[in-house]
C-alpha cells in the first residue's frame, strides 16, 4: 500500500454526496468505486463525479491532467460484496436512518477485511450507535463531508466510543493528502461539531423571525453581509480574542439572557411543517419559492465557494 496505507475505496451512495467523496479520494490517488443499488444508478454517480472533476478543472483548482487521471481511477459497480471485500476503506453515504445504517454496517463489517476502515458520512447520527451491531466497532468512525463535497474543504472526523484511537489520525492524514481540511471531534455527540454551531445559529435565526424582530430575508442578509463573509479567514475564537474577552464577557452577560435557549425546535418551525410549508420542495417555507429559484441559489453558492477556493490557492 501507499505511505498512507490506503489504495482502494468503496463509496456507498450515488446521490448528493457519494460521487463527490469518490472524486475526492481519486484526486488523492486512490482507486474509488461508487457502489449503487443498480449499475444504472452507479453509472450515473460516476458521471456526476466526472462532471465535478470538470468543474474543478475549468476553474483551475486542479489541472486537466489531474482531472483526467482522477477520472480514470473512479469506477461504478452494483457488486457490493466483492468491492467491499477488496477495499482498504469503505465510506457509506446512505439515507440518514439509524436502523438502515446499523444493518448496513453489520453487513459491511462481516464482509470487509480485518484491516479495512469503515466510515459513515452521517451528518449527525451517533457513530457509536451505528456501529453497535458490528463485531469490530473499533474500526468504525464518522467522516462527515460537508455539502457539496467536491467544493467544501471541511470533513469532520468523529470517533465512536469503541473506535481505535489511532484510526482518526490516519484518516485525517489521508484526507489532507486528498486536499481536504479535517477536524477531529473528540466525543460522539449529537450534531458533531459544525452542525452544533449551525444548529445554534438556526435556532436563534428562527426565534428572531418568530418574535417579529426581523424578517427572514433581513436575517439572511445580516448573516451573509456581516459575520458570515469574514468567517473563512477570521474564526469565532480569533474574533473573541482580538476584541478582548472582557468585552466578550460583558456582551455575553447582557445578551445571553434574551437568546432562545429552549431545548426543542422553535414553535414557528413546527407550525410551518404542520402547514406543509417545507421549503423549496413544496414552494413555500421561510421564502415564497414561486418567486425564487432553488437551482439559481445553489449555483450562486457554488460560484462563491469556487471564488473563495481560487483566492486561497
Amino acid at each position: 500500500m501507499s505511505r498512507l496505507s490506503f489504495e482502494s475505496a468503496a463509496v456507498i451512495g450515488t446521490g448528493m454526496m457519494g460521487p463527490g467523496i469518490a472524486m475526492t479520494l481519486a484526486l488523492g490517488g486512490l482507486r474509488a468505486t461508487i457502489l449503487g443499488r443498480t449499475i444504472a444508478s452507479a453509472t450515473e454517480g460516476l458521471a456526476k463525479a466526472r462532471r465535478q472533476l470538470a468543474v474543478l478543472s475549468d476553474n483551475e483548482l486542479i489541472t486537466p491532467l489531474q482531472a483526467s487521471q482522477a477520472g480514470e481511477r473512479i469506477g461504478a459497480s452494483a457488486e457490493f460484496e466483492s468491492n467491499v471485500a477488496a477495499a482498504d476503506i469503505v465510506i457509506e453515504s446512505a439515507p440518514e436512518n439509524m436502523e438502515f445504517k446499523q444493518d448496513l454496517f453489520a453487513r459491511i463489517d462481516s464482509i470487509a477485511e480485518p484491516s479495512t476502515v469503515l466510515t459513515s458520512n452521517t451528518s449527525g447520527l451517533s457513530i457509536t450507535a451505528v456501529a453497535s451491531r458490528c463485531r469490530h466497532p473499533e474500526r468504525v468512525l464518522t467522516t462527515h463531508f460537508w455539502n457539496p463535497p467536491h467544493l467544501m474543504p471541511l470533513v469532520e472526523i468523529i470517533r465512536g466510543e469503541k473506535t481505535d484511537p489511532g484510526i482518526p489520525t490516519r484518516i485525517a492524514a489521508l484526507l489532507k493528502h486528498c486536499g481536504k481540511v479535517p477536524v477531529l471531534v473528540k466525543r460522539d455527540t449529537p450534531g458533531q461539531l459544525g452542525n452544533r454551531l449551525q444548529g445554534a445559529l438556526i435556532r436563534e435565526a428562527i426565534h428572531i423571525v418568530q418574535e417579529g424582530i426581523a424578517d427572514a430575508e433581513d436575517v439572511d442578509l445580516a448573516a451573509k453581509c456581516g459575520f458570515g463573509i469574514r468567517l473563512p479567514v477570521y474564526g469565532i475564537f480569533e474574533h473573541q480574542d482580538i476584541v478582548g474577552l472582557d468585552m466578550v464577557l460583558s456582551i455575553s452577560d447582557y445578551v445571553s439572557k434574551d437568546l432562545c435557549n429552549k431545548p426543542e425546535a422553535p414553535r414557528l418551525l413546527k407550525e410551518k411543517v404542520a402547514r406543509g410549508e417545507l421549503g423549496a420542495k413544496t414552494g413555500r417555507g421561510f421564502y415564497d419559492w414561486s418567486r425564487k429559484d432553488a437551482d439559481a441559489v445553489r449555483a450562486r453558492r457554488d460560484r462563491f465557494v469556487l471564488a473563495v477556493l481560487k483566492g486561497a490557492y
